[in-house]
């Protein structure tokens, strides 16, 4: 059924990207939240028991590891709720399946900070409402389920009337759909004889070739050690101790270590050059599942051929000096990216808009940073929550999640940088800078709307500032300039053009100078971002 419903996602993940309120080209709910339960149906579909109990866990494990933006966020959590009320269940009739579901809800309002009715929440708590209601009436699944779809469906026709801005752009909540989308894919499997695979090819077998790739995505030119080494340790509540004394021996023969414990597994990631040591270490604590060895200098997103001659071992690099603070930062786009590191960011995780990364993504890039304090800058309202997920998963590093919304967020909050401040007190400059920055983006709708009193045909160039829409036009040009005229006011000092992929450098000049002349009081800067589907991301200030 796990896997059933994962399939009934990723088969519709297009139609709940059409469902994103606002029409720019990064409607990518359905493909995030299909990303996060194809990770679930994995690790479901790898563990291979036969108890509830234990395959709940398992699919918790990896939605928690694989949840990209808010959608996937809030629906790793309805799993791990879902799993929690599972625990040491062999089998669950409708009754335990409602008390899962009513937990599951509650999991999940709690892992956002200021619920909004009309969305996935909602859904999934008038989901659990029919569920309690059900288990009263009958003890057959299919009826319990296909009722609970019913009402399902009920409530995610009202969150039009929840949330004025779906109303106005005639759709239905997105993460909502999605989620009956899983709900109804475990329907259509009950009662069949035939077993169910995952719809991209992937069998339990194949799993270790994409389960936590992330990990292995390292430049040659970083790493010390030469094997990636990744599995995981069945072991029934693991003690803390036997936690802490296993990072504490692999920190004795590699780095990048990634180990997190939850009641049943430990997941290890460990880079070096002695696999076989930190295999019999593990082999002490418990049986092992999902291994996989990389040679990271070979290929490092290959398996090692083990009947192949071993290559002659490179020599390692000196490990980085310890740092108080590291920095973090997602965006997409050369020049962003460039613009990040000069400021001084560690890592720059590419996405954004069309591809949110994951917790794991965000756990990888701080496990590559030798430093006590890291900052993670999202840069993208889609992306605060994954960030905030990695931030209480880290467990040797503090997390300061500094909740930008845009690049010129970001970038605001890199100028707070002292390399002597207190990180507390850094943290609460940058949160203070962001609030300082206006951002303005020009993009193009992928879709005929409404929003408001705009009519928007497919095509038309969108000028949103601060992620509401304020101009409607045919020409990129044309639209800028009077984004910007609504945008700059009397108290903006600098505005920054960041022109993307698809802008020549003289059109940015060109709106260089009508802002030079229409607003002589602005300092201007021009800067080649590299962004793709953004002409241009602008930060006033």
């Amino acid at each position: 059924m796990m896997i059933a419903g994962a399939n009934e996602l990723a088969s519709n993940k297009q139609l709940v990207d059409a469902m994103n309120v606002f029409p720019v080209p990064d409607g990518d709910t359905g493909t995030n939240m299909s990303l996060t339960v194809m990770a679930a149906a994995r690790e479901a579909e790898k563990n291979g028991s036969l108890q509830v109990a234990d395959i709940a866990k398992a699919a918790s494990g990896g939605a928690l590891r694989g949840a990209r933006g808010n959608s996937g966020v809030i629906t790793s959590q309805i799993f791990r709720g879902f799993a929690k009320a599972l625990e040491g269940m062999e089998e669950a009739g409708v009754q335990e399946l409602a008390a899962a579901a009513e937990q599951a809800v509650k999991t999940a309002y709690k892992a956002v900070m200021k619920p909004k009715e009309g969305t996935i929440l909602t859904v999934a708590r008038g989901c659990a409402e029919a569920a309690v209601r059900l288990a009263e009436e009958t003890d057959e699944i299919e009826v319990f389920l296909k009722g609970i779809i019913e009402d399902g469906h009920k409530v995610l026709a009202q969150t039009p009337e929840m949330l004025p801005v779906l109303k106005q752009a005639g759709v239905v909540d997105a993460g909502g759909r999605g989620l009956l989308y899983i709900l109804e894919g475990a329907l259509k499997q009950l009662g069949g004889d035939l077993p169910v695979t995952l719809q991209d090819g992937q069998s339990a077998a194949a799993v270790p070739e994409t389960n936590f790739a992330s990990l292995a995505s390292v430049e040659n030119e970083s790493i010390t050690f030469g094997y990636c080494t990744e599995f995981f340790i069945n072991v029934d509540h693991p003690d803390e101790a036997v936690t802490t004394g296993l990072k504490a021996y692999l920190g004795t023969i590699g780095d990048s270590i990634v180990c997190v414990a939850d009641d049943d597994i430990i997941k290890i990631h460990v880079h070096t050059d002695h696999p076989g040591l930190a295999i019999e270490k593990a082999l002490t604590i418990g049986s092992l599942s999902g291994l996989k060895i990389d040679n990271m200098r070979e290929q490092h997103t290959n398996k090692i051929n083990f009947s192949a001659e071993a290559p002659k071992a490179e020599a390692p690099k000196a490990e980085q000096p310890k740092k108080d603070v590291g920095f973090v930062s997602i965006s997409a786009g050369e020049g962003l990216t460039k613009i990040f590191k000069n400021l001084g960011v560690d890592e720059v995780i590419e996405g954004g808009q069309t591809m949110n990364p994951s917790t794991e993504d965000i756990l990888n890039a701080v496990d590559k940073i030798n430093a006590e304090h890291i900052f993670i800058l999202p840069n993208n309202k889609n992306i605060i929550l994954a960030a905030e997920q990695a931030a209480k998963l880290s467990e040797e590093k503090k997390l300061h999640v500094i909740p930008s919304r845009s690049v010129p967020e970001g970038i605001s909050a890199m100028f707070c940088y002292e390399h002597d401040a207190d990180p507390d007190e850094m943290e609460a400059a940058m949160k203070d800078a962001i609030q300082q920055v206006d951002t303005a983006t020009v993009t193009f709708a992928v879709r005929d709307t409404s929003i408001g009193d705009k009519q928007i045909k497919e095509g038309n160039i969108l000028g949103m500032l601060n992620d509401e829409i304020e101009v409607v036009a045919e020409d990129v040009m044309e639209g800028t300039k009077e984004l910007l005229r609504n945008a700059i006011t009397e108290e903006s000092e600098v505005v920054s053009i960041y022109y993307g992929a698809d802008t020549a450098e003289e059109d940015a000049k060109e709106l260089s100078a009508f802002i030079e002349e229409e607003f002589p009081d602005c300092e201007v800067e021009v800067q080649d971002g590299g962004q793709p589907l953004y002409y241009y991301i602008i930060s006033i200030e």
